[in-house]
């Protein structure tokens, strides 16, 4: 699913009124560090402020903007704010369903959770252990101690 926005920014210097803005593929972003930046250096880089000047410390002192938002992001988006934990989620949890349907599609041929109840509910349940035990082996690896009691 595409989830673009164009964030934006409106602030004066020097008697100078400023609309920096930069339309942004979100999904690149929580892809590969799976949260969302920092907008501010990049609106700035994008517009050509230096990040170490005045100019952008009053960029900074602006709320951003959100607008011409596409896809899962236009959900989260109020008054041009954007509830970036909740967007977060939300992506998280969207692409952790389209896992598991596709898993599902695989090994059972099912195109959409709705065609058989429960297994959603089950998969997703899988899910959670799986991470569950994941975070016990990292825990146990981290500190070195395995106990006979360790279930892995």
């Amino acid at each position: 699913m595409k989830n673009t926005v164009t964030v934006s920014v409106l602030f004066s210097f020097k008697g100078q009124r400023h609309t920096p803005s930069l339309q942004l593929d979100l999904n690149k972003f929580m892809s590969s560090a799976g949260k969302l930046p920092d907008f501010y250096p990049l609106l700035a880089t994008a517009n050509d402020y230096d990040l170490y000047s005045y100019e952008y410390e009053m960029l900074q002192a602006e709320p951003l903007q959100f607008t011409d938002a596409e896809g899962l992001v236009s959900e989260y988006i109020e008054d041009g704010q954007l509830d970036i934990p909740a967007f977060e989620a939300a992506w998280h949890q969207a692409q952790k369903m389209a896992a598991l349907l596709e898993i599902a599609r695989q090994q059972l041929g099912i195109h959409d959770f709705s065609e058989q109840p429960g297994l959603e509910q089950a998969m997703l349940q899988a899910w959670e252990l799986g991470e569950k035990q994941a975070q016990k082996v990292a825990s146990t690896m981290e500190t070195g101690k395995i106990s006979p009691f360790d279930d892995f």
